[in-house]
């Protein structure tokens, strides 16, 4: 299990885990799709993200994570959508699409905690998430849907407390599969 000594856990005002996330992409094309190995469940294939540190941007965050978790360096683009997941967890997270420009040999988790990576197309990466991750393969699902002129790969600034970008949210889900029964955008 991945330990972080004096990690501070951030909220927003409606008491949501404030997380990033980044979709990374081996090129602009967005066709292969770059998971890394979960630090719980190290059989399974995760999104690479997590939590934001106190005074910390979304896209600082996104890319720090991305760094830590997965051992790239890229190209930020697009803010694709934030995500909520409301059940149990109350995560809502903020998620980039990358085009990755430098793969480390050995990064921090690799090192630390034996974290893997690998690049699956986009279907794939859909399927192998579904299961044990369904927000993670819902973000997918609107990378698909998203309808960019452009893949937008430029420096974002953040959205501000009560911005404009899409909110997904995961309504509901059965802790058996954990799939997602339900979606709205708002």
């Amino acid at each position: 299990m991945k330990l972080k000594p004096n990690q501070t856990r951030t909220y927003d005002g409606e008491g949501f885990k404030k997380r990033a996330a980044c979709l990374c992409f081996k090129n602009e094309r967005e066709e292969e799709v770059l998971l890394v190995s979960s630090s719980r469940h190290p059989d399974q294939w995760i999104v690479p993200g997590g939590g934001m540190e106190p005074e910390e941007e979304p896209c600082g965050a996104a890319v720090r994570e991305v760094f830590e978790e997965a051992g790239v360096k890229g190209k930020l683009g697009r803010l694709l959508g934030v995500f909520e997941q409301n059940q149990d967890r109350k995560h809502r997270t903020y998620v980039y699409v990358l085009t990755v420009t430098e793969t480390l040999e050995a990064w921090e988790d690799s090192v630390n905690i034996g974290r893997k990576r690998e690049w699956f197309t986009v279907d794939e990466a859909i399927k192998v998430l579904q299961s044990h991750k369904p927000v993670h393969a819902e973000y997918l699902r609107r990378l698909q849907l998203s309808c960019s002129p452009t893949n937008g790969n430029s420096i974002l600034p953040s959205p501000p407390p009560n911005d404009n970008y899409p909110h997904y949210s995961a309504t509901a889900t059965t802790p058996s599969t954990g799939s997602v029964l339900g979606t709205s955008c708002r």
